[in-house]
């Protein structure tokens, strides 16, 4: 969320123009006369066109939208063409300008603007479009006299328009060109800051940082308080790397507008990237103090809230977002969520399947089937699974994880295996197929695939922490492969230091190394954070290695009360417990 779109499309009548179908009718005025010649006087009669239409024109353009709603673009153009040409009424040549565009007829696109721009010079519509003909033509010169003009003729909405122009150009590789072009019109009009705002945006695009700062630092000083601006500066020192920049940019506008909401919220997210969640959480209680009805600023303090652990907090105000209908589904999901972490599954359940359609109707019913499938309600899983195979098919890959998953929860490991292997003949470098194949090659004994697929992964991704994870984790069962495997945990922990499942595979390391005293500070730390079924059995297996029995017993109660059948609590029981007794 840190960086926005590089273009925000306005929406104005620039886009309905270039992108609207062009089998619209423009009926002829004369031609709306004559139907109406029978009505009664009562009725308010259509403004009279001052150019005659002919016969044969009006042939023509009933000829050319007929030709345009059966699909016949060129017949249809011609036809239009030939009427501007021949009548002084600008809407045929703008119906031309319009057809040509969505046919991406340069020519004819200069010549039906050419037409349209001097039977109605007035026109903002026209002269945009010319604008953004010259643009994508690559013509430097008429992109140049066009976009001056529109500063002359319109200054006050200019801004708009120019983001507007370049928004529609921003998937046409067209980044360096417009560059040059702006850096030339910015050149005569150095008081337009939206002028540097947008090379700056350029710029970034165009992996050029220094001049993108550069650039953003030049729209400031003409314009200090343009808060899109501000928040470009901080992200272009984020994308830098220059957190601490960026952060100081952020707090510093926060003091100098303390009402802008843009930038609190800028701020806010930068402190929820850097781990700072109660500093984050404070700033949106701010926002949301001086504006109550902010649902966006209400949903986020929700998930800073589940973050830092203050369920109950959490919980009342994502009832509070079920009032609100932009908001209600995704309260709803998160609520199910809360339930589903305090081991409520029924009620899990039940908010889950409260939502049917919208935005997050897939993410609810795969929280569903994952909660179905913690549950050991196979059956249910499988049928809803099935079902929602079959309502979405473009979320192919991640149905066919979670099917993975279920013969996986099932012990059907070579089904399984098999399911991943023929999703990886057609997506043979896909990361989580391959990371999820590994992780059940393992339970199969394919330790050659295991290992063949993570080093993949890290063969494209060096710094993946977690097939680095995994890739140590799995290498400790093989004494002789220590090393290499202290390698792996050793780069992840660098990479990702705070990480549970990271701490417990360093520790678990230690405690094959025979390096008890110092395993144990890391499965220690590791419990502390989550008090899961592995990490319990690696932290009772090294008290018990460590003599403090008692301690290790004591442990192993409190956790297979919580998870009775967890596999490496079971063990743990199987292998030494029971033995010594």
């Amino acid at each position: 969320m840190l960086i926005i779109r590089l273009f925000s499309l306005l929406g104005l009548i620039l886009l309905a123009a270039c992108a609207g179908s062009p089998e619209k009718t423009y009926e002829p005025e004369e031609a709306k006369a004559q139907d109406s010649a029978s009505d009664t006087k009562s009725k308010i009669q259509p403004k009279e066109v001052k150019t005659a239409i002919a016969p044969d024109v009006m042939y023509m353009l009933l000829a050319a939208e007929l030709a345009g709603q059966r699909g016949q673009y060129e017949i249809a153009l011609e036809g239009y063409m030939e009427a501007a040409k021949r009548v002084n009424d600008p809407r045929f040549a703008e119906r031309a300008a319009s057809i040509a565009m969505y046919m991406k007829n340069q020519g004819k696109t200069d010549e039906a603007l050419s037409l349209w721009l001097n039977q109605d010079p007035k026109s903002l519509v026209a002269r945009k479009l010319a604008a953004l003909a010259a643009l994508r033509s690559g013509d430097k010169r008429l992109a140049i006299e066009y976009i001056n003009g529109l500063i002359k003729t319109d200054p006050v909405d200019f801004e708009n328009t120019i983001l507007e122009l370049v928004g529609v150009l921003q998937k046409e590789d067209k980044a360096a060109f417009v560059y040059d072009v702006l850096e030339a019109v910015s050149a005569s009009n150095p008081d337009q800051a939206v002028l540097y705002f947008v090379e700056s945006l350029l710029a970034m695009q165009l992996n050029k940082k220094e001049v993108a700062e550069a650039k953003v630092e030049k729209a400031l000083s003409i314009k200090p308080d343009w808060d899109n601006a501000i928040i470009l500066q901080a992200q272009i020192a984020l994308s830098s790397g220059k957190v601490d920049t960026a952060k100081q940019l952020l707090t510093d506008a926060v003091k100098k507008y303390p009402e802008n909401s843009k930038i609190n919220k800028l701020l806010a997210q930068l402190l929820i990237k850097e781990g700072e969640y109660e500093q984050a959480g404070e700033i949106y209680q701010s926002i949301i103090a001086a504006n109550p009805k902010d649902s966006e600023a209400q949903f986020d303090l929700a998930l800073i809230n589940l973050q830092i652990g203050k369920d109950k907090k959490a919980e009342d105000i994502f009832k509070v977002l079920l009032d609100q209908p932009g908001w209600r589904d995704r309260a709803t999901l998160y609520l199910g969520k809360i339930e589903e972490s305090h081991g409520n599954a029924a009620k899990a359940l039940n908010w889950y399947d409260k939502i049917t359609d919208g935005p997050v109707a897939f993410e609810a019913s795969m929280s569903a089937i994952s909660l179905l499938v913690k549950d050991k309600q196979f059956d249910n899983a499988g049928l809803r699974l099935n079902t929602l195979a079959r309502q979405y098919p473009k979320q192919k890959l991640r149905i066919i994880l979670m099917q993975a998953n279920l013969y996986n929860q099932k012990a059907e490991y070579k089904k399984a295996f098999d399911l991943l292997s023929g999703a990886l003949v057609e997506q043979p470098d896909q990361k989580d197929l391959l990371y999820t194949r590994a992780l059940i090659a393992e339970r199969l004994g394919k330790r050659d695939v295991l290992e063949g697929d993570l080093k993949k992964i890290l063969a494209a991704n060096p710094d993946d922490v977690e097939a680095l994870n995994a890739l140590g984790y799995s290498l400790l069962d093989d004494a002789a492969r220590y090393s290499d495997a202290e390698k792996y945990l050793q780069l992840a922990l660098k990479l990702r230091p705070g990480e549970t499942v990271i701490i417990d595979s360093y520790g678990w390391l230690q405690f094959k190394l025979g390096k008890s005293q110092q395993a144990l500070i890391y499965l220690e730390q590791a419990y502390a954070k989550q008090k899961e079924g592995e990490i319990a059995a690696h932290l009772c297996e090294v008290l018990w290695a460590l003599g403090r029995k008692e301690e290790s017993k004591k442990i192993f109660v409190e956790a297979i009360k919580r998870q009775p059948q967890d596999e490496y609590l079971l063990d743990f029981k199987k292998r030494i417990l029971n033995s010594a007794e």
